[in-house]
């Protein structure tokens, strides 16, 4: 069980423009709570000359609180390589942290949580990737950048949501292998002429997302704006308003600033966006990512402490991992 920090009036002070901008997303009785970690994590960063990566699924006290950088896993790497951090304190999942290592070899790469998983990245392996190029030879390998450095390695090109169309094209070619979502890369098929050999990974988030949802959500919610991540079923993209990266989500409330909006992504999201956007309504059906949920302000803490659980990437396999994504930088 982990140990409360006090709560005084000091911290109290120092922390009241935070608390003011997650009012709308954090109960008042909870910020006692998070307020003394939200303070020491504050306060150790500059100790350490560190930096806090949040991804955009991360709840509002870490997202809100604590990080310096917010985004997708993307770019939360390529900013990482701009800022002057001798620790960078990734709060995602493990193939977060390996990105920023590939794109930071220089830099000391920590996570709060080394358990902190995703059953993307792990429904598919290096030696897969080796056998599908075996299965479709002279077939570019176009890899998703949800998955490990290993199998970044075994790529020709990686790719995000919100290129993904933009990257398949750029590659003049007439058949790619996508990998490892099966939705995402329906949802490229669907938007290229290019054919596209797919593998059957899947977010355990937005794979429970399902086009009645929405018809429902319809019904219930008069005049709500559905929005939703590529990852979800094909039945979920025909169904919404709009379909897009976490980024290009937040870009939509952004400029169209719907009255009322449904977010079919991570639940945290939700309260991160609707934190900024006061005058947006967000209708919650969402669901909760248990991998991301395990980063939490103690744990970070701790890993600023302790600078454990520290990810490693050999050498060899960075260096080939870090070709791919450089090329789809080029590329996009």
């Amino acid at each position: 069980m982990v140990e409360l920090l006090p709560f005084t009036p000091e911290i109290a002070e120092r922390t009241r423009s935070i608390y003011d901008r997650v009012a709308r997303v954090i109960p008042p009785a909870e910020w006692p709570v998070h307020a003394p970690y939200v303070d020491a994590i504050n306060r150790l960063k500059l100790e350490r000359n560190a930096i806090v990566l949040a991804h955009n699924y991360q709840t509002p006290e870490i997202y809100h609180g604590v990080a310096d950088i917010v985004g997708d896993s993307l770019q939360l790497a390529r900013e990482a390589q701009r800022a002057q951090a001798d620790v960078i304190v990734v709060c995602g999942v493990h193939f977060m942290g390996e990105t920023a290592k590939i794109l930071n070899p220089s830099r000391r790469v920590i996570v709060p949580d080394a358990r902190a998983g995703c059953s993307l990245a792990a429904s598919i392996t290096a030696a897969d990737v080796r056998a599908l190029r075996a299965q479709h030879p002279g077939v570019p390998v176009v890899t998703y950048v949800n998955t490990s450095a290993e199998v970044k390695a075994e790529s020709d090109v990686c790719c995000t949501s919100s290129n993904a169309v933009r990257i398949v094209e750029a590659l003049g070619v007439p058949r790619v292998i996508m990998l490892p979502d099966e939705f995402l890369a329906k949802y490229v098929a669907a938007n290229t002429a290019v054919e596209i050999i797919a593998w059957a990974g899947h977010c355990e988030v937005h794979e429970r997302f399902r086009g009645i949802d929405v018809a429902a959500l319809r019904e219930t919610e008069e005049g709500v704006v559905v929005i939703a991540h590529p990852e979800c079923p094909p039945d979920v993209i025909a169904a919404a308003d709009f379909a897009g990266s976490t980024s290009a989500m937040i870009d939509f409330v952004r400029e169209r600033a719907p009255q009322r909006v449904v977010m079919l992504t991570e639940c945290s999201m939700s309260d991160n966006v609707a934190a900024e956007f006061p005058n947006v309504a967000f209708v919650r059906p969402c669901n909760l990512c248990p991998h991301m949920k395990r980063n939490t302000l103690p744990k970070i803490l701790r890993a600023l402490e302790t600078l454990h659980d520290e990810v490693l990437v050999d050498e060899p396999v960075r260096v080939r991992a870090q070709a791919a994504l450089d090329r789809m930088m080029a590329l996009a």
